[in-house]
């Protein structure tokens, strides 16, 4: 079983388990929210038309107000009564959770029953959710180092699972740009494109010399209601130049692009390690926990991108950096290359290890409820051994 929130974070990563999880013979459920159905059921949504999707009621406890966390609360114990009945209907080996408050009645109610229990961390920093249950959970994966959170537990790093479209291109070569070639830009915003890089994108590039725009193919991501204002923005630049509110064909683009212009989000992250493609990340400043930020440095910091947080993202700032990239591309061979080593391409498989693990009957006997009660009372029962998602014990 399944739980992820209805955003394509959460989403994305459970999809690729469930498809590896469905080639190794698991028949697999997802448990999600009401925004969650919707997605699944999305015409973008079909490489997992036949999974059994089931929704519960879910919500966070930190209300602004005594009301709003006292039905925050109310909303929660009700999921946690669905996901009950659920649980008892289904008989789950294994309970996944991808983050969001939609797992969270979820992985309650199935340390509750005593079903083995995991969540993965798609983010450098635990999001909310995942804070709150890592301590009580069999195992924790992450897609990051594990030295950079403090889930209460040991971790294993997994990696985030990319689509297979994106694990198709793992080893298709970075060529940089030379004098004589254009140069492609891809300029992608998250699942809803992000509306700065609409107003400060096509600034930056009419700032550049005539030459060098006349050799640059861009291909941006839009908001729907800002697709009209970029189109004229871009108006006599003499920028070959595709504007569009959603790209089916990502990873086409990714193979031919020289430098990709993103958020900070941890499927683009995967994504662009995987792809070996350098970047310039611009987090979203107001995501919970800063966690795009916490994303983009650490692909940073492995020389893969260039974070530049929003208060600096200006046309001026960002002209200039470009120029000085352009003129250099031997730096962006070795930004794509930093970018493809710190890549895990086998993520999936290593996750589904994992889940497989705890299918045993030694899994299956701990009873993690135990714990999970015990915790409440203030005693806290934690493993110590390190987990190896290969062993055969």
């Amino acid at each position: 079983m399944l739980a992820a929130g209805g955003t394509g974070g959460h989403v994305f990563p459970a999809e690729v388990l469930a498809e590896e999880l469905r080639r190794r013979g698991y028949a697999l459920t997802c448990v999600t929210d009401r925004r969650g159905t919707a997605w699944y059921s999305s015409r973008r949504r079909r490489a997992l038309e036949n999974l059994s999707v089931h929704a519960v009621v879910s919500g966070g406890l930190a209300g602004r107000s005594l009301f709003g966390t006292v039905a925050g609360g109310a909303r929660l114990t009700w999921g946690i009564g669905e996901s009950w009945i659920l649980l008892k209907s289904l008989h789950p080996e294994v309970v996944v959770g991808f983050g969001s408050y939609a797992s969270v009645p979820v992985i309650i109610a199935s340390l509750l029953a005593g079903y083995p229990t995991m969540v993965h961390e798609q983010n450098a920093v635990l999001g909310r959710a995942n804070r709150l249950l890592a301590p009580w959970v069999s195992r924790v994966a992450v897609s990051f180092a594990p030295p950079l959170y403090n889930a209460g537990t040991t971790v294993l790093h997994t990696g985030t699972p990319v689509r297979p479209e994106m694990q198709a291109i793992r080893n298709v070569p970075y060529v940089p740009p030379n004098d004589a070639n254009v140069v492609r830009v891809l300029v992608i915003g998250g699942s809803q494109g992000a509306h700065i890089f609409s107003d400060v994108i096509p600034a930056a590039l009419s700032r550049l010399p005539v030459a060098l725009r006349t050799r640059l193919r861009v291909s941006q991501q839009v908001r729907v209601e800002d697709r009209a204002a970029v189109v004229a923005a871009y108006d006599g630049l003499g920028i070959d130049v595709e504007v569009e509110s959603f790209f089916d064909d990502v990873q086409t683009r990714l193979v031919e692009t020289h430098l990709v212009i993103a958020r900070a989000g941890a499927s683009t992250v995967a994504e662009l390690t995987v792809a070996g493609r350098p970047a310039i990340l611009v987090p979203y400043p107001h995501a919970i926990n800063d966690h795009q930020t916490a994303n983009a440095r650490a692909m940073a910091e492995t020389g893969g991108a260039w974070l530049v947080p929003q208060v600096a993202f200006t046309p001026e700032a960002l002209a200039t950096k470009l120029q000085t990239l352009f003129a250099l591309p031997a730096i962006l061979a070795e930004a794509a290359m930093c970018a493809r080593r710190i890549a895990l391409p086998d993520a999936a498989q290593r996750l589904a290890d994992m889940v497989e693990s705890l299918t045993g009957p030694d899994e299956g006997s701990r009873k993690p409820s135990q714990s999970f009660r015990a915790g409440w009372m203030g005693i806290r029962q934690r493993e110590s051994q390190e987990y190896d998602p290969h062993s055969t014990t």
